[in-house]
C-alpha cells in the first residue's frame, strides 16, 4: 500500500499499551545499562516460569532465534528440515538461512497447522529436524509429532510465534519441543516491537544459544578471542522492559483479546453459514493471533483479495492470510509449484484477516463485518461459509 495509514483507520493491530508499560520502560531510560542487561535477565527468568521451561533466552527476533536453534543443534548445508508451508514467514525463513533444506509438508485443513501424517510422509534419511508451528494461536498435534520425532530420532522444534497463552493437553504452548521460539514483534498478544524468546529443558543447548547470541555486556570492554563468531542478536533492556511489564499482565490482556473474540462472533454469524473458529478436540484454549474467516469455496483468492481493497476503501486495515511459503519467489526458485500443497493453497486463497486487538469497540466491530459482509456481496460470490 502506498497510503500511510492515519488514526482514523481501523488497525489491524494496536498494542495493549498501559502506564505500566511507559514507566517500565523510563525506568531503564534513566539508567545507564540500556543494552542487554539485568532487565533482559529478569525477563529472560519470568518468561522461563511462564513457559515451564528450566531456560529462556532472549533474542533479537523468532527468526533469529530458530536460526540459532539450527546451529546449537549443529545442522549442515543441505541437511533437511520438515516444516509447514503455512507458516509465519520471517520465522520459517531461518530454516534457509541455516543452510538447511526447507521440506515442506501440507498443513491439516481444520486447525491449519502441520499435519503429522504429512509430515511423516516427508522424512527422509536426510531430515533432521522438524519444525511445527502453533498456527494463528492454534496449537499443532504436539502428540502424534513429538511420537514421530522420537521415532525418528528428529529434533522437533515448536514456532510459538503465533500462539501465547493457548493450551494443548493441559500444558501451555512451548513446552512440547526440544526447543520452542516466541516472537515478540506486532501483532503478538505480548510485544516488545521486535524480539523474541527461545525456551529448553536443555542446558547444553542453551549455553550454546547463549554463546551465539552474543557477548556479554562486561566483555565488550575489551578485545575478547573466543571459538564461536556470535550474531549479535541480543534484546536491549529497553524491549525487555517493555516485554516483562507485559508478560506482568498477560492473562488481562488474553482476557481481553477473548472479550474482543466474543463481539465478533456474536456479529459474525450475519455470514451465512459461518461456522465458529475450529478448535481441536485436545486443544484446551486458543488464544487466536489475528481474527481470521475463512471464506467457502465459491471464492476465489481473486475475490478474497477484492474484499480487502473495499474494506480499505472503508478505512478498515484487513489482508489475505498468507502467502504460502512454497509459492513464494525463493522456494518458488527452488522447484516447488501451485498445486503441490492442496490444502495450504485452498485455505490460503481464502483466509481473510480482519482487526484485531484489545482496543475494538463493539460498534467497530459491527462496521468491520458489515462492511466486510457487504464487500463479499458485491463481488457476487455471496456468503462466506467453510
Amino acid at each position: 500500500m502506498s497510503e500511510t495509514l492515519t488514526p482514523t483507520w481501523i488497525l489491524m493491530s494496536d498494542p495493549d499499551i498501559t502506564q505500566n508499560e511507559l514507566e517500565a520502560v523510563k525506568a531503564v531510560l534513566c539508567t545507564s545499562q540500556l543494552s542487554g542487561g539485568p532487565v533482559v535477565e529478569e525477563f529472560e527468568k519470568a518468561f522461563a516460569a511462564y513457559a515451564g521451561r528450566k531456560h529462556a533466552i532472549a533474542v533479537s527476533s523468532g527468526t533469529q532465534g530458530l536460526l540459532l536453534v539450527l546451529e546449537a543443534y549443529g545442522l549442515t548445508q543441505g541437511e533437511e528440515v520438515v516444516c509447514p508451508p503455512f507458516s509465519w514467514r520471517e520465522t520459517m525463513h531461518a530454516v534457509a538461512l541455516a543452510g538447511a533444506k526447507p521440506v515442506f509438508a501440507d498443513i491439516d485443513y481444520w486447525s491449519g497447522t502441520l499435519s503429522a501424517d504429512k509430515a511423516a510422509a516427508a522424512v527422509t534419511g536426510n531430515t533432521r529436524a522438524i519444525v511445527a508451528s502453533n498456527t494463528n494461536g492454534h496449537p499443532a498435534p504436539w502428540g502424534p509429532l513429538r511420537d514421530l520425532a522420537k521415532d525418528r530420532g528428529l529434533i522437533l522444534i515448536e514456532d510459538s510465534t503465533e500462539a501465547i497463552g493457548s493450551i494443548y493437553q493441559g500444558a501451555p504452548v512451548g513446552s512440547f519441543g526440544d526447543c520452542a521460539v516466541f516472537d515478540f514483534a506486532q501483532p503478538s498478544a505480548l510485544t516488545t516491537g521486535e524480539g523474541g524468546m527461545v525456551v529448553t529443558d536443555d542446558d547444553g543447548i542453551a549455553n550454546i544459544l547463549r554463546q551465539r547470541r552474543g557477548r556479554k555486556p562486561e566483555e565488550r570492554a575489551s578485545v575478547v578471542i573466543g571459538a564461536v563468531l556470535p550474531h549479535q542478536a541480543g534484546m536491549s533492556d529497553l524491549a525487555a522492559a517493555l516485554g516483562l511489564a507485559q508478560l506482568r499482565r498477560i492473562d488481562a490482556i488474553l482476557e481481553k483479546r477473548k472479550g474482543i473474540e466474543a463481539v465478533y462472533l456474536e456479529f459474525i454469524q450475519s455470514f451465512e453459514g459461518l461456522k465458529p473458529p475450529y478448535v481441536a478436540p485436545e486443544v484446551e484454549e486458543v488464544h487466536w493471533f489475528l481474527y481470521l474467516v475463512h471464506l467457502g469455496t465459491r471464492f476465489s483468492r481473486s475475490s478474497r483479495d477484492a474484499i480487502v481493497e473495499d474494506m480499505r476503501t472503508e478505512s478498515i486495515e484487513a489482508a489475505g492470510y498468507a502467502v504460502p511459503l512454497h509459492l513464494q519467489p525463493y522456494y518458488f526458485d527452488r522447484g516447488y509449484r501451485r498445486g503441490d500443497f492442496f490444502v495450504t493453497e485452498k485455505v490460503a486463497d481464502r483466509a481473510l484477516a480482519l482487526p484485531f486487538h484489545t482496543h475494538l469497540t463493539p460498534e467497530q466491530i459491527a462496521f468491520i463485518v458489515g462492511t466486510a459482509k457487504d464487500a463479499s456481496i458485491n463481488i457476487g460470490a455471496g456468503a462466506a461459509i467453510y
